[in-house]
């Protein structure tokens, strides 16, 4: 019994059972990943897998159980060689954060300038994806942290903490008839060629939401994954856009874009910053999330990590 055999059946079952995209994962043979999984089964003496010929078919009832330990093995893995790393190195490695494109570029630039003046032996490394996407790479270590507005705290493998509010904006040519209100008024919003994020990103449901409770049907004419190209596709007349506030508040005043806050429409956003549920984190790390929010704190992350049930939502 060793880690080869726990990583490769791990790894079969992130590929959806199929060997050839295993091995080629792990770089290295299918007969050699078969062979090591057959030989854990025997040591076990229960199958992990259903078979139909040579295909593994599903995961067995103790192959479950079987599972739930490799993880909690492989996770405990994970943590002594970043315990080693944290003493060996001390402050130098490597922070890696998965994030959606607007708290990318909007968000961290000033947090991780911050982390890169006071530990400049740590390197930055940024996966971009869909909250989603986000999630996954904590789960799967790829990430030390993840930030997003959705999807999050739906994973019961992931630790999540709020980090800060923020409402949605009416971006809009200066010119626009719109640009002339204080308080836009969603009957307002419903006469007009609407620009917007992706439902899957960004606070979208909660538009939606406000929307379908008026009964009102917004005209969506182009929806994007990230701030910038919504002002891009304003700019070019396609209608008015609704972007995160942060979006917006480097447009100069007296540019071509004006905005209106919709929080009155739309309520309040939480992004959160998530860790994987029992990882261990580097210094590092504590201090990042310390200079994303003063929200959090390492004395509140490390509660949150021992399985601390207390609310911690804003």
């Amino acid at each position: 019994m060793n880690l080869h055999q726990f990583r490769f059946v791990q790894e079969a079952v992130r590929r959806n059972l199929n060997l050839t995209e295993t091995a080629k994962a792990l770089f290295t043979s299918q007969p050699g990943i078969s062979k090591a999984i057959l030989d854990l089964e025997g040591e076990l003496g229960v199958d992990i897998f259903a078979r139909h010929g040579k295909r593994l078919r599903r995961v067995t009832e103790p192959g479950q159980q079987v599972l739930k330990s490799i993880e909690v093995i492989m996770r405990e893995v994970g943590n002594l060689k970043r315990i080693g790393e944290e003493f060996s190195k001390q402050d130098a490695g490597t922070l890696s954060i998965a994030t959606t494109h607007s708290q990318a570029r909007y968000f961290l630039p000033e947090p991780v300038a911050q982390l890169r003046k006071r530990f400049p032996k740590v390197n930055i490394s940024l996966h971009q994806g869909s909250p989603e996407q986000v999630a996954r790479m904590v789960m799967e270590e790829v990430a030390d942290i993840g930030i997003a507005t959705e999807a999050l705290s739906d994973m019961a493998e992931l630790v999540t903490l709020p980090c800060y509010e923020w409402q949605h904006a009416l971006v809009m040519p200066a010119g626009h008839r719109l640009a002339q209100l204080e308080r836009i008024a969603l009957e307002d919003l419903a006469l007009e060629p609407l620009v917007t994020y992706h439902p899957s990103l960004s606070g979208r449901t909660r538009v939606d939401q406000a929307f379908a409770a008026r009964k009102l049907k917004p005209n969506l004419v182009l929806e994007a994954i990230d701030a910038d190209v919504i002002k891009t596709y304003v700019r070019l007349g396609l209608g008015v856009g609704i972007v995160a506030e942060i979006a917006v508040r480097d447009e100069p005043a007296g540019g071509d874009l004006v905005s209106r806050p919709l929080g009155h429409l739309f309520g309040q956003n939480i992004t959160h910053v998530a860790f994987k549920r029992g990882a261990y984190l580097r210094n590092f790390v504590y201090a990042f999330a310390e200079m994303m929010s003063d929200r959090l704190s390492r004395a509140l992350i490390t509660r949150a990590l021992s399985g601390d049930n207390q609310d911690f939502q804003l």
